[in-house]
C-alpha cells in the first residue's frame, strides 16, 4: 500500500473485523445485523421511493473496463496531491450527518480510521460530535462540510471554528436545502433519537421559521425560506482564506458559473439520493461536467461507490478523487474505527487490482479511453 497503514493503532478497540469480510461491499451485506431497522432504514434510504439511490449503483453497470495487457506496473501508486494534500490514494470520507445512528463513538471513530489510512476526511456540520472534538482525533488532512445556517453570524463562526481547529477547506453544501424522507424510513417509523442532535449547533439558537400564511406555499415560501443564494456564496468567499469547494453540482451551467465564481473546486453528487427523488445519477452527470469545467479544474465524485472499480470508474469519467458515503456508515456500524479503517484498505486494493488489469500504473493513467459502454 505504498506507506504501511497503521492499522495496529485501532486494533485496541473492542471492534472487531467479523468473519466474511472479504471485500469492502460486505460491509453493506453485514450492516443490518448491527443496526437497529429504523436506524437503517434511514441510512439507506434517499427520498420518496429511492429512486435515485437505485441510479446511482445501476450508473456503474452502463460501463465495463478495458483489460490491457503486457503493461509494467512495478512502479504502480495511487498517489496524489489535492489541493495541498499529499495523499495516499483518491478515496475520501464523505460528510455523513449524525454518525451515532451507527456507533457509540460516532465521528470521532470515523476521523481515527481517517488518521491511521491517511485518508482526507469530511467533517459535517451535522455531526454527532463537534468540529473541534473530530479536528483532535482526525490526522492533518481533514476538510469542514458546511450547511449555511438562517443567520449569517452562525455560518461565519462554524467557518471560523473550523479554521482554528486546522480545517484544510470548507465544503459548503448546496443542494439539499429541502430534505423529503424515503418511504423506506417512513414505514420503518424512524425518527432522530436524542443521542443523535447536531453537536456543532449546539450553541446557536434555532428559531422555527413562522408557518406561511393562508395562500403561500409550506415549499416555496417555508422550506425554501432560508435556501442558499449567489449572494450567500459571494459573502462566505470574501469571508474566509481557506478554499471553498461546492457539493451538490449536477448542471453544467451551474458548474461553469461555481467556476467563474472562484470556488476552489466541485463534487458532483446528487447527495445519495435524498433531495430530489428522479434527479439523474451522479456518475451520469459527471462527463458533462468534466467538460463544462476543462481538464485542470479540481473536481471530486460522490455518490454510490461500493468498490474499487466504482472508484476506477469515476476516475475514468473526470473526477479527480472519490468521496464515501454510506459504505463508511456501514463499516462503522460494524466494527467502529478499525471497520472504517478496514473498509478503505480494502477499496483501495480493489482499486490497485482494478488499475494494474486495465494497465494504468497511476491514477494520471486512468481516462475516459479505459471504458467501453456495457452491454
Amino acid at each position: 500500500m505504498g506507506k504501511r497503514w497503521q492499522l495496529s493503532l485501532l486494533m485496541n478497540q473492542a471492534s472487531h473485523i467479523p468473519a466474511g469480510v472479504y471485500n469492502a461491499i460486505d460491509y453493506e451485506r453485514l450492516a443490518p445485523q448491527y443496526m437497529e431497522a429504523g436506524r437503517h432504514a434511514y441510512v439507506a434510504g434517499g427520498c420518496g421511493w429511492d429512486q435515485t439511490v437505485a441510479a446511482n449503483r445501476a450508473a456503474f453497470a452502463r460501463w465495463a473496463v478495458l483489460p490491457r495487457l503486457l503493461r509494467d506496473m512495478r512502479a504502480g501508486h495511487t498517489r496524489l496531491t489535492l489541493a495541498g494534500l499529499d495523499l495516499p490514494h483518491p478515496l475520501l470520507l464523505a460528510p455523513v450527518a449524525h454518525q451515532r445512528l451507527a456507533h457509540p463513538d460516532a465521528e470521532i471513530a470515523t476521523a481515527r480510521a481517517a488518521q491511521a489510512t491517511g485518508s482526507c476526511l469530511v467533517a459535517s456540520t451535522l455531526s454527532s460530535c463537534t468540529l473541534e472534538t473530530i479536528a483532535a482525533a482526525a490526522g492533518p488532512a481533514r476538510w469542514f462540510q458546511l450547511y449555511l445556517q438562517p443567520e449569517r453570524a452562525h455560518s461565519l463562526d462554524l467557518v471560523r471554528r473550523a479554521e482554528a481547529a486546522g480545517y484544510r477547506a470548507i465544503v459548503l453544501t448546496l443542494d439539499a436545502s429541502i430534505q423529503l424522507a424515503s418511504r423506506s424510513a417512513l414505514q420503518a417509523g424512524f425518527s432522530l433519537p436524542p443521542d443523535c442532535m447536531a453537536a456543532n449547533l449546539a450553541g446557536y439558537p434555532q428559531a422555527s421559521a413562522p408557518a406561511p400564511a393562508e395562500g403561500e406555499s409550506r415549499i416555496f415560501q417555508g422550506a425554501m425560506r432560508h435556501a442558499a443564494l449567489w449572494d450567500d456564496l459571494y459573502y462566505l468567499l470574501a469571508q474566509t482564506p481557506l478554499p471553498v469547494w461546492v457539493k451538490g453540482v449536477l448542471h453544467p451551467e451551474d458548474a461553469r458559473q461555481l467556476q467563474a465564481a472562484g470556488c476552489a473546486g466541485l463534487i458532483v453528487s446528487n447527495h445519495g439520493g435524498r433531495c430530489l427523488d428522479g434527479a439523474p445519477a451522479s456518475l451520469q452527470m459527471l462527463p458533462a461536467i468534466r467538460a463544462a469545467v476543462g481538464s485542470s479544474y479540481p473536481l471530486l465524485f460522490d455518490g454510490g461507490i461500493r468498490n474499487g472499480t466504482d472508484a476506477f470508474k469515476a476516475l475514468a469519467l473526470g473526477a479527480d478523487a472519490v468521496l464515501v458515503g454510506r459504505l463508511q456508515v456501514w463499516a462503522l456500524a460494524v466494527a467502529g474505527a478499525l471497520g472504517v479503517a478496514h473498509m478503505l484498505q480494502l477499496l483501495a486494493e480493489e482499486l490497485h487490482a482494478c488499475m494494474a488489469q486495465a494497465g494504468c500504473a497511476q491514477l494520471s493513467d486512468i481516462t475516459p479511453d479505459c471504458l467501453i459502454p456495457s452491454c
